[in-house]
């Protein structure tokens, strides 16, 4: 039951090239900074790279970007890395762009085993663009196929030796469900606490979901944009 590895070293030394891999956050808001760290200080490659954005030039999955790292980005918002409009414009880059909405109802689709549904988000645009479509209630929809990934990388504030983790307010973002949706989830944590102390009521994800866990380290938690005023 002890899922604790050393560090995030260990904890992605089992990634492979070419594997499929969902990384939590919004923005730079409770991304796994140390597990992408120590991917881009590593030789892999041809990355497909599930998250809702892909960092900034410098940071979170720019870092991987920029060392060519990642073959294709399935994402949502993606306007403030300018390496990514770089490679995207190039061809060097496969991405496919999905509504945000669309996008986190397919990642907790596919953690709960659903593998189709339907929504009316992007019909009429090229979203739809080879697509079943179907009318409900007057109103067309796509169908959407869930999606899941080889592993999963989330960051959470507490978690235990079980694999419990507890999601520091809106750090939870796409970090609860892909930890669901992950063949190997793996969690880097701000405090590794005692199995027990973890009130069972705040419990985000169960430890059932989660097969490594590390405490993380030298946490910048960058804001994109400071806005102050005059």
């Amino acid at each position: 039951m002890n899922k604790i590895v050393k560090n995030a070293q260990e904890a992605v030394a089992s990634i492979k090239n070419n594997s499929t891999i969902m990384l939590g956050g919004f923005g730079l808001c409770g991304i796994p900074e140390n597990s992408i760290k120590a991917l881009s200080e590593s030789d892999i490659s041809g990355l497909v790279c599930i998250s809702n954005n892909a960092g900034v030039d410098d940071f979170g999955l720019g870092l991987l970007l920029k060392k060519h790292q990642i073959r294709k980005m399935i994402s949502s918002y993606v306007g403030e890395n300018a390496e990514f409009e770089r490679q995207l414009l190039s061809g060097e880059l496969e991405v496919d762009l999905i509504p945000q909405g669309t996008l986190a109802e397919r990642i907790r689709a596919g953690g709960a085993g659903i593998p189709a549904f339907y929504v009316p988000a992007g019909y009429g645009t090229e979203v739809a663009e080879g697509k079943e479509i179907r009318e409900f209630n007057g109103k067309m929809h796509l169908l959407e196929y869930g999606l899941t990934a080889d592993f999963a990388i989330v960051k959470a504030k507490y978690g235990d030796a079980y694999g419990n983790l507890i999601y520091n307010e809106t750090a939870n973002n796409f970090n609860n469900m892909m930890a669901m949706a992950g063949k190997i989830t793996i969690a880097e944590v701000e405090e590794l606490v005692p199995v027990g102390e973890l009130n069972p009521n705040h419990i985000h994800t169960p430890g059932i979901f989660v097969q490594k866990i590390f405490q993380g380290s030298d946490y910048e938690k960058r804001i994109e944009f400071i806005t102050t005023r005059d």
